[in-house]
């Protein structure tokens, strides 16, 4: 679908509606593709298909009501579906097909991307070639460019576990909790149609945003590829995104991210001074690796991105994502090939057939009747009192 064409009349789009027909019981649950703190994610197809719909089959991702609440993360939520359903048909994001819920839980039926996780195939190559990062980088530039000039949503978890291969080799962007709506500070107003600066309650103010776009203070995200105006809590807005894009294509080229250290507080203070170090190593003998040689434009393209100040961040400068798209690193990029996804990807996973998982690790099966992924309890009548207008979306 063109950019113009998936913000246009959302009303009439065919994806990211809610249902209220859809039941869990229309669904066969084939086995869990992945779990977290609060939810899991099934590969499922119709339990009693049409003919057409025999071969189709989906990613849904369940949460469970009482854990989403007593975790804290019903706006979280909230912000993936509304999200979701506002970027679907995007060819670079996984699209929600629709959200329905239940009286315990809550669902997001979703496309099913076979390829797995793009940090198996890292962790398999240890680093990728140069033009392999090229082509993932040009697609999540694309990502995000949407997502903060269109949606004005910043993502605030790019990372390989969040980054899936479809049959093509292309990437699809998943994961959404920690996506939040940003809009831009001069659309924001009060009552009283005074413009709001977000100015801390303490009184600071926060660091400023390029573009005008809006802030917020939620520390959120993996250590490694947290932004330093996260870790500062000075307010951060898209730009973290920017930073992320930077440690992601570091990591892909050299096998590891910048900063490390067992202890999440030395990533933290490492990430606040911004010194990013490259290998010295010359091009390795072994020919079934790449080599360590990072070339100039790749090294100028990281540190562009990883400023500490993200005033000075590309992406986030003036002429926003297209300054990012003219870096040299992009030299030869045909950007509407990109996009329109004319050419495979570098990488083409493994796939026998529409439901086949095994690019995806094998987890244990829930416990039958449990209401809660980590033990968390019921839910009762009295959350279900407090808590069930919040839902009312799904």
């Amino acid at each position: 679908m063109p950019p113009e064409e998936i913000s246009k009349n959302p009303e009439k789009k065919q994806l990211g509606h809610s249902s209220r027909h859809l039941r869990i019981t229309d669904f066969e649950l084939m086995r869990t593709l992945g779990t977290g703190t609060f939810a899991r994610v099934w590969l499922c197809r119709f339990a009693n298909p049409a003919p057409q719909d025999r071969d189709k089959v989906f990613a849904l991702k369940v949460l469970k009501k009482v854990d989403v609440i007593k975790l804290k993360q019903v706006e979280h939520v909230r912000n993936e579906r509304d999200v979701l359903a506002a970027v679907a048909g995007h060819p670079f994001i996984t699209t929600l097909i629709t959200s329905f819920s239940d009286e315990t839980s809550l669902y997001m039926l979703l496309d099913y991307t076979p390829g797995g996780e793009i940090f198996s195939y890292l962790r398999r190559a240890r680093r990728f070639p140069v033009a392999t990062v090229q082509f993932y980088a040009a697609e999540i530039t694309l990502i995000l460019a949407y997502l903060h000039e269109v949606q004005f949503v910043a993502y605030r978890d790019l990372k390989p576990e969040n980054i899936l291969l479809d049959v093509d080799g292309h990437l699809k962007l998943v994961d959404f909790g920690f996506a939040k709506y940003l809009p831009p500070i001069q659309q924001q107003t009060s009552a009283d149609n005074h413009p709001i600066t977000h100015a801390k309650p303490s009184g600071e103010h926060p660091e400023p945003q390029a573009s005008g776009a809006g802030v917020t203070y939620t520390l959120c995200g993996t250590p490694e590829y947290l932004a330093p105006e996260v870790i500062r809590n000075t307010g951060h807005g898209t730009a973290v995104d920017w930073w992320a894009l930077g440690i992601l294509v570091y990591e892909m080229l050299i096998g590891q991210p910048p900063f490390w250290d067992q202890n999440p507080m030395r990533i933290y203070e490492q990430i606040v001074a911004g010194h990013i170090r490259f290998p010295t190593s010359q091009p390795s003998s072994q020919g079934h690796r790449p080599s360590l040689h990072v070339p100039r434009a790749a090294r100028d393209f990281i540190l562009a991105l990883c400023k500490t100040d993200p005033t000075q961040r590309l992406g986030h400068i003036a002429g926003g994502s297209k300054r990012v798209m003219e870096h040299p690193f992009f030299d030869g990029v045909n950007w509407d090939d990109i996009y329109y996804r004319r050419k495979r990807g570098p990488i083409i996973p493994r796939v026998e057939w529409a439901g086949d998982a095994g690019n995806f690790d094998e987890y244990p099966d829930p416990i039958e009747g449990e209401e809660s992924e980590g033990g968390r309890g019921r839910y009762t009548d009295d959350l279900r009192a407090e808590w069930e207008e919040a839902f009312k979306d799904f």
